[in-house]
């Protein structure tokens, strides 16, 4: 959670027009004469000072701004006193980060950038997507890594000593069966022509509209006389979410907007969709297979359904080795309106968080 680079450009740029407009009579007074920035925390190799969770606190407005929410000032103290524990421990972590944790960490937050880049439609809509959260491509690289070298961390030291036995696993999904009933479900390849701009996602023009339409047609019309209907997802899809995969997804009703859900369930095997309109464009629809509801397997959920059990109790594991690694780095804090109460025992201290910049949305 990183200060934008957008707010210190606007800063500047009012600075520079009010100059513009008064000579200077006498040296300026840099703001941190002003506004000291204040240690709130410290510890071994460890200080944070009052900008970073300023910082920490605009990017977290910035972010439910993106997602039409709003933080109110009331909410202020606590959530300051939250992101403040987020930076002591994510801070912690990495301090004790070994090598084999920070290649690991290279190659999960490598992997984490390029699917968040693989869910816009180009460079350009993904930085636009980052200053709408408050944060340069710089400053989102670095969160990812420090994120995930935390995360690397908390793996080797604590995840790694869990043990989930395949005797409690069958026990949990026996006695659960809800949580492993699939719905009937459809799996679909579609063609999207969009009418929305892929930086702006404003909507095209009514003419430009016309265009997309027509091409939607020789699309359609090429698919129905039988040609490769991936070749044409290949050449033609504006959907960057499936275009790599042959423009699939497998989905139960619900996930999509109505009018493609609508669509994609009323087809047949292997029949194409007339063109289906939706708020993204236009798709042109192929049904591959109608999966029935059923009960999955154990031996197909065992590996999902371990690390799932693996990581809830990591959850239950993690307050009392976050009070652990605190003490061992002496942590003070030492603005005491920062300090959190103490939580009851069934909650849990808010661990490093994944960043989610970008978010992929219905098609």
């Amino acid at each position: 959670m990183k200060l934008t680079a957008l707010l210190a450009a606007l800063a500047l740029a009012a600075l520079v027009a009010e100059a513009a407009d008064k000579p200077a009579a006498v040296p300026p007074t840099k703001p941190a004469s002003l506004f000291p920035d204040e240690v709130i925390c410290k510890g071994k190799g460890i200080e944070i000072k009052r900008s970073a969770l300023e910082e920490a606190f605009i990017a977290l407005k910035a972010n439910a701004a993106a997602q039409g929410q709003a933080i109110p000032e009331g909410q202020r103290p606590m959530l300051e006193a939250r992101l403040l524990e987020r930076l002591i421990i994510t801070q912690v972590l990495t301090n004790k980060a070994t090598v084999p944790d920070k290649a690991k960490a290279k190659e999960n937050a490598d992997k984490f950038i390029s699917d968040a880049k693989k869910k816009t439609a180009n460079e350009e809509a993904f930085q636009r997507e980052l200053i709408a959260m408050g944060m340069s491509a710089e400053q989102f690289h670095a969160r990812v890594m420090e994120q995930a070298l935390a995360e690397a961390v908390l793996d080797r030291e604590v995840k790694s000593k869990i043990k989930v036995s395949d005797e409690q696993m069958k026990k949990f999904y026996d006695e659960n069966p809800e949580k492993f009933a699939q719905p009937e479900m459809v799996r679909a390849s579609h063609v999207l022509i969009t009418t929305k701009d892929p930086v702006t996602r404003q909507d095209m023009s009514n003419e430009q509209k016309t265009a997309k339409k027509a091409t939607a047609e020789k699309v359609l019309a090429r698919a129905r006389k039988g040609e490769d209907f991936a070749a044409l997802v290949k050449e033609f899809s504006e959907d960057p979410g499936s275009k790599d995969k042959g423009g699939e997804y497998t989905f139960p009703r619900g996930q999509m907007v109505p009018e493609f859900e609508a669509a994609a369930f009323s087809l047949n095997s292997n029949q194409v969709s007339d063109i289906i309109t939706t708020a993204y464009g236009f798709h042109i629809i192929k049904l591959l297979e109608k999966i029935p509801p059923k009960k999955l397997e154990f031996t197909k959920v065992a590996d999902d359904l371990k690390e799932g059990m693996t990581r809830e109790e990591l959850q239950k594991q993690l307050p009392e080795y976050f009070e652990k690694v605190k003490k061992e780095a002496a942590i003070e804090v030492l603005d005491q309106s920062l300090i959190l109460p103490s939580l009851p025992k069934e909650e849990t201290p808010p661990a490093p968080a994944k960043a989610e910049p970008v978010k992929p949305e219905k098609k």
